[in-house]
């Protein structure tokens, strides 16, 4: 029999899925899975991506492969120093053991497993096989529910002291202070899906008129789809919401001055088509050099950012590059 193929395997933990990928050491997908949570949570959760590893394992021994790392993605804050995982959309996942449990069920000390946060993931992802490929110096912005950010700066991750470095929801871009901003942070009270969303409510409730909006019906979709369509309602949120974006952009250029930041999530999504008004807004802020070098782009690997980004984690995790 011939000598054995080395893969990896990629597993992108989700609030309501769990997908799974066998890569080449080039990054084709072999093998590809996808899961629905459903209503598990706790350990349930953590027994199906152990299972899924798994049987990742057969699959492989079956097919002459060979699996040298393990990588995964998951949707909230990996802490590195305890090994732990924060995961608001998985219930019971406050401060889950996910990487002793994987490690216990492989039962192997030779496979290297790394795990890592979804926006982390995702800039990843996109420096192996989307828009950030020979960057060194890059950052990805996911705006859907909430707002987040994955860094990488010459060519490492960056993680802040317990995982939590990218939180930029909680970035402040505007005075005065609200308790409203407590949950999430001012920004993504604004400029998240949720925020949209609850900005066009609030115009609605002090008597604004919108020909396509309906209180309580509201979603970041139907303010798009009405922007679409010049109502004045959705015209103002999403005006505002540039506003935010390009503040932040130029905040993160100027501090981090990143060759790229790439959009994605489901907000870009339909505000791919305003990059070009968030690069006008941010270069009102930024430092004029690092604004002039930066691309802004949307992300070409849309679902699957994560997925590929837990293959290249365990790529660099394996070579440790």
């Amino acid at each position: 029999m011939s000598s054995s193929l080395g893969t990896v395997v990629g597993i992108d933990l989700g609030g309501t899925k769990l997908s799974g990928a066998l890569f080449s050491k080039e990054g084709e997908i072999i093998h590809k899975t996808k899961l629905l949570l459903g209503d598990k949570g706790g350990a349930e959760v953590g027994s199906m991506l152990v299972q899924q590893v798994l049987e990742y394992f057969a699959f492989a021994k079956d097919k002459n492969y060979r699996i040298d790392s393990v990588g995964i993605c998951v949707p909230g804050i990996s802490n590195q120093s305890n090994q732990s995982v924060w995961a608001p959309n998985i219930k019971g996942w406050e401060a889950y053991p996910l990487f002793r449990e994987v490690r216990d069920g492989l039962n192997d000390p030779s496979v290297p497993v790394s795990i890592e946060s979804d926006r982390n993931c995702y800039i990843l992802g996109e420096m192996w096989k989307g828009k950030a490929r020979k960057c060194s110096n890059a950052i990805f912005m996911a705006v859907g529910t909430g707002i987040g950010i994955g860094i990488v700066s010459n060519g490492q991750i960056i993680n802040g002291a317990s995982g939590i470095a990218g939180a930029i929801g909680w970035m402040a871009l505007d005075r005065p202070y609200s308790r409203d901003y407590n949950p999430c942070g001012q920004f993504e009270y604004y400029a998240s899906g949720t925020g949209i969303a609850r900005s066009a409510e609030s115009l609605l409730s002090k008597g604004c008129k919108s020909d396509f909006l309906v209180s309580g019906k509201i979603s970041a979709k139907e303010v798009f789809k009405a922007y679409s369509k010049n109502d004045q309602v959705a015209v103002q949120v999403i005006e505002k919401s540039i506003e935010y974006w390009g503040m932040a952009v130029a905040n993160l250029v100027s501090i981090f001055n990143p060759e790229k930041i790439i959009f994605g999530g489901g907000i870009f999504g339909p505000a791919v088509q305003l990059l070009d008004r968030i690069s006008e807004e941010a270069m009102k802020w930024a430092q004029p050099i690092a604004m002039q070098e930066v691309i802004l782009e949307g992300t070409s690997l849309n679902s699957d950012t994560g997925l590929f980004g837990a293959g290249f984690l365990a790529i660099r995790n394996e070579f440790m590059i």
